[in-house]
């Protein structure tokens, strides 16, 4: 045990909580008001009295004893002495115990002694490496992890060689000359700042352009401003889609609907709609489809109950295994198949459940095989005249 009084190396532990109880306040700033903290990754706020203009510098006064400096440049013109203007914290001046201050929005361009862990400045990339980018900080050489360059997996880095871009210090090591840097926790509290907007203002029935941002068996979720929502797999098209990334593959463009929002989940749960967006389709062919007609369609899908058929273009009916064949069948390929064009007869259109009842062997002679969907000639005056003449049985040889 050192003795009493003696300097400890401190909990790393402890100290990481009292940093995080202390912010950017000094032990004798306690009894001020508290300096606001803010998440990793986005910088404390404050709003403070512009006190004096020295030089290129404007000195800022928070209360009695808390004041900082911003430069003159962040301001689009000389503000007015007393104004108060809402300032964000990079970091305290160890030596003069002075907030270094920027405006809202603006971006560091720190020296080398001047960096501090938390403090987003800006960088240049100068390289990539097999674990992320070379990056470059007044002259010092810096490395910023691949999973630390954006929200999500970049498969190619080689994007960012040539740019500058902001980015928090993550980790600062001036005896090893190390210094570790992030992209993503600086996406991460501006995307936050956009979602907390949103969500304030958001309603179902708005409409957004979005960025699908991953592709899922059950559908896709799209960002609209900050924010993921996803777009089920049923409400991507009014045509029945088996796989959404036949439709739409990530980083894609595309405008959707909000259509529910669940705020009783952390964090809400957006539903989105692509669908609702376009007419449908069902209500335009309708009109033209008539109870009793008989029309071609191809079959798309088979179920054990039947076979769906699309007759025109996002409308599907349905052939109940009943009406496939005059024969009793116990599979629906014994008569169709997907991808066949068969004729079809139209049983029933129900515009309420935008169903539509169809029929195969209706569209057939009695005594057709029902093997093939429309391989037999269909039901019309001239037929049913020979029938009521020969009789309903197979119409065999030459009708003399």
């Amino acid at each position: 045990m050192p003795p009493e009084g003696s300097p400890m190396d401190m909990d790393p532990a402890l100290e990481a909580e009292i940093e995080a109880a202390l912010g950017d306040m000094s032990v004798a700033d306690i009894d001020q008001p508290p300096m606001p903290t803010a998440p990793r990754g986005s910088r404390p706020e404050r709003e403070g009295t512009v006190v004096q203009i020295r030089g290129q510098e404007v000195l800022v006064e928070f209360g009695p004893r808390t004041s900082g400096v911003c430069p003159l440049a962040a301001f689009a013109a000389p503000p007015a002495l007393g104004s108060r203007h809402s300032f964000t914290i990079d970091r305290r001046d160890a030596d003069d115990d002075m907030l270094i201050l920027s405006m809202k929005g603006s971006i560091s361009k720190a020296k080398w002694t001047d960096l501090a862990e938390g403090q987003v400045i800006e960088a240049m990339c100068t390289g990539t490496n097999k674990g992320g980018l070379e990056m470059e900080v007044s002259g010092h050489k810096a490395f910023m992890p691949a999973g630390q360059v954006d929200l999500r997996h970049i498969p190619d880095l080689s994007d960012f060689v040539g740019k500058k871009f902001p980015c928090e210090v993550m980790e600062l090591d001036r005896q090893r000359d190390r210094l570790v840097l992030s992209r993503k926790s600086v996406l991460h509290a501006e995307r936050k700042e956009k979602r907390d907007e949103l969500m304030a203002t958001l309603e179902p029935g708005q409409s957004f352009d979005g960025v699908v941002t991953s592709v899922q068996q059950y559908g896709v979720f799209v960002d609209i401003g900050g924010v993921d929502g996803l777009v089920h797999v049923s409400d991507m098209s009014w045509e029945r889609i088996k796989n959404p990334g036949d439709l739409v593959k990530e980083g894609d463009a595309v405008r959707v609907q909000v259509l529910k929002i669940d705020m009783d989940k952390d964090p809400p749960r957006i539903g989105l709609g692509m669908k609702q967006l376009v007419s449908d389709p069902f209500t335009a062919a309708a009109g033209e489809l008539k109870e009793g007609e008989i029309v071609s369609g191809t079959v798309t899908r088979l179920a054990a109950f039947g076979a769906f058929v699309k007759i025109a273009e996002g409308i599907e009916g349905l052939v109940h295994i009943s009406e496939m064949a005059h024969k009793r069948i116990s599979r629906p390929n014994q008569v169709a198949r997907e991808g066949e064009v068969v004729n079809v007869k139209i049983l029933k259109i129900d515009p309420d459940t935008k169903r539509i009842g169809l029929s195969i062997k209706q569209t057939t002679g009695d005594g057709g095989d029902g093997e093939s969907g429309g391989g037999t000639r269909p039901d019309d005056p001239a037929l049913r005249k020979l029938r009521a003449k020969f009789g309903n049985g197979p119409l065999k040889g030459g009708i003399g």
